[in-house]
């Protein structure tokens, strides 16, 4: 397990083996992370744990499950109570059990007026910073806050 730099990890949350945390990444109250895909309590598993990477500041919301396997894409926010079972792309906003994309996120932790995929441009309303879509891939502008 690693946790970096400025992470906040809330009460009661599991981090298991094989977990990395990147700088800024938020845990919020009684979220879980897994290390084994199909567990058994009478069949010992470690050589099967499964690596989970969480970027640089995104927002793990309470409550919320991450399946081991997965990354989790710099500033993205899993809403609270979210089952993570795929990659999660960097700023998408994913909810729901199994989680789906909603929308897009700024590193301010405001959703983008974006569509889920196509093209577009759009200003965070507390920052300024302009982050650009194309295709299924949202990123910060250069030069922006």
């Amino acid at each position: 397990m690693v946790i970096g730099d400025r992470c906040k990890v809330q009460n009661n949350v599991s981090v298991y083996d094989n977990v990395t945390l990147e700088e800024g990444v938020f845990c919020g109250p009684s979220m879980v992370f897994t290390n084994v895909y199909n567990p058994r309590s009478l069949i010992e598993r470690k050589s099967e744990y499964r690596d989970t990477l969480v970027r640089r500041g995104a927002t793990l919301g309470a409550n919320c499950t991450v399946v081991c396997g997965v990354t989790i894409g710099a500033y993205a926010f899993i809403g609270a109570g979210a089952v993570v079972n795929k990659d999660v792309p960097a700023y998408a906003l994913v909810v729901g059990v199994p989680s789906r994309q909603i929308g897009w996120m700024s590193e301010y932790g405001e959703q983008l007026d974006l569509p889920l995929s196509g093209s577009g441009r759009v200003a965070c309303a507390h920052t300024g910073d302009i982050y650009e879509l194309a295709g299924n891939v949202v990123k910060k502008l250069e030069g922006t806050q």
